[in-house]
């Protein structure tokens, strides 16, 4: 944490003012070239303002030259703006920050005994003829053909190759879906709250206004809501199964107000207490637009997914599509081909369900004494309730250990709750159990 103090009864700003004592740490040799910046939604954390405050503070540093901004790796003081720290016969080390193991919501487990399938899937795109031009912007057809027996098969959404659309993620299939929404009116989009934080810039991104769903309510009223953004089988992230008395519920509602629902089916194969819940669209394609996506089943950094988009729409869809030339690398499509054509896509779910279902009472048992569980643990996380300094303080004290943990207050708009995301996918063992050392130490301490 950066060494400085807001005073909210000075008449300056906040942001200002954080601008003003940075400069100064910078003149006075406290921060030296070099020298890495938190990230502004940490320190924003750390020093209890909106991160609208340390972004304007930064940006203003920046504009001046004491800052810049580093592409992918944050904010660092620049070069040439060190003051006495720079003096003859002082010498300043640069700090070097050890990469955090992340204990997040979405970085899953890959296991390495199933290495040998995803190297001969990588030689096979290696000796494939690439297309000539651009692909089918719609997807490989072998690929939306596997997709589409996969979805029938462990989804239980029954369609066929010719209504499965490749896409760039979760993230890129919303962001078509919106650029095809009714123009007029331009209503807001519905979204979960708490909920997925990048689904809510993607729709701040086309435009549109977005309006609060209670993640844990019934959704009775969508008028003037052209769709509502859901994840029905494993909520992002209090990881409640939407009940089907609320899903058929939910279901009428957007007949009846005349809204789409966009389903985020992220997670939903790593169900180990019940069999996975069938999709939403299962219930019905007219009114559902599905999202599937690769980053949780094989790996995050694909930037793969798949959607299955109401015939209405459909045309609509892939106009917008190819007139933005918006279609995954046809290397990673080849690649997925092979994937999911030799068994490696189910075998490396099976591999992380047993995984997941080992570590979840694990952590549960470390954690439950010191805080409350928000929903059912599935998948790869559980979410706590904390009251939200304790929880600044105990993801503080991770983070100094070398665990990134994440607030539940940054997934919250309008929701008042609090308290912290652990995941239990990426680390190791080793790194899990030290991980829970560290977090149940925090949570007992006489401070917390």
């Amino acid at each position: 944490m950066l060494p400085v103090r807001l005073d909210r009864s000075d008449p300056r700003p906040l942001g200002t003012q954080l601008a003003d004592q940075v400069r100064r740490l910078v003149l006075d040799g406290a921060l030296a070239r070099d020298d890495r910046l938190p990230a502004t939604r940490r320190l924003a954390a750390d020093l209890g303002v909106s991160r609208s405050v340390v972004e304007q503070a930064f940006d203003q540093l920046l504009a001046e030259g004491w800052l810049e901004a580093r592409q992918g790796s944050g904010t660092w003081v620049a070069g040439g703006t060190a003051g006495r720290a720079a003096a003859p016969g002082r010498r300043r080390t640069p700090l070097v920050e050890r990469p955090l193991v992340m204990l997040d919501a979405g970085t899953p487990w890959i296991d390495p005994r199933h290495q040998a399938v995803w190297r001969r899937a990588w030689r096979e795109v290696s000796t494939a003829p690439p297309p000539r031009g651009y692909d089918d912007p719609r997807g490989l057809p072998e690929l939306r053909a596997l997709l589409a027996e996969r979805l029938g098969r462990t989804r239980g959404l029954a369609v066929d190759a010719e209504r499965v659309r490749v896409t760039g993620g979760t993230g890129a299939g919303l962001r078509h879906l919106l650029a095809v929404l009714p123009r007029e009116p331009r209503g807001a989009v519905a979204v979960e709250d708490p909920g997925y934080r990048a689904a809510v810039a993607t729709v701040l991104e086309s435009g549109r206004e977005v309006r609060d769903l209670p993640a844990l309510e019934p959704v009775t009223d969508l008028a003037g809501c052209p769709a509502a953004y859901v994840t029905p089988a494993h909520q992002h992230p209090l990881g409640r199964v939407m009940p089907a008395a609320d899903r058929l519920t939910l279901l009428g509602t957007a007949r009846r107000d005349g809204a789409l629902v966009i389903e985020d089916d992220y997670d939903s194969e790593f169900r180990y207490d019940v069999a996975p819940v069938p999709a939403l669209a299962s219930l019905d394609r007219d009114r559902v637009a599905y999202l599937g996506t690769a980053s949780k089943a094989i790996l995050p950094s694909l930037r793969l997914g798949w959607s299955v988009v109401p015939d209405r729409l459909l045309d609509a869809y892939d106009a917008h599509r190819a007139l933005t030339h918006d279609a995954p690398p046809w290397p990673v499509q080849r690649a997925l081909v092979t994937l999911l054509r030799d068994g490696y896509v189910d075998a490396v779910v099976r591999s992380a369900r047993r995984v997941y279902a080992d570590r979840a009472p694990r952590v549960v048992a470390a954690l439950a004494p010191y805080a409350e569980l928000a929903g059912p643990v599935a998948g790869m996380y559980s979410t706590w309730l904390l009251p939200h300094a304790r929880a600044v303080r105990v993801r503080a004290a991770a983070e100094e250990a070398g665990f990134r943990v994440n607030l539940l207050r940054d997934y919250c708009r309008t929701a008042r709750l609090s308290g912290l995301v652990v995941g239990f996918g990426g680390p190791t063992d080793d790194e899990l159990d030290r991980a829970l050392e560290v977090l149940v130490s925090a949570l007992g301490s006489r401070r917390s």
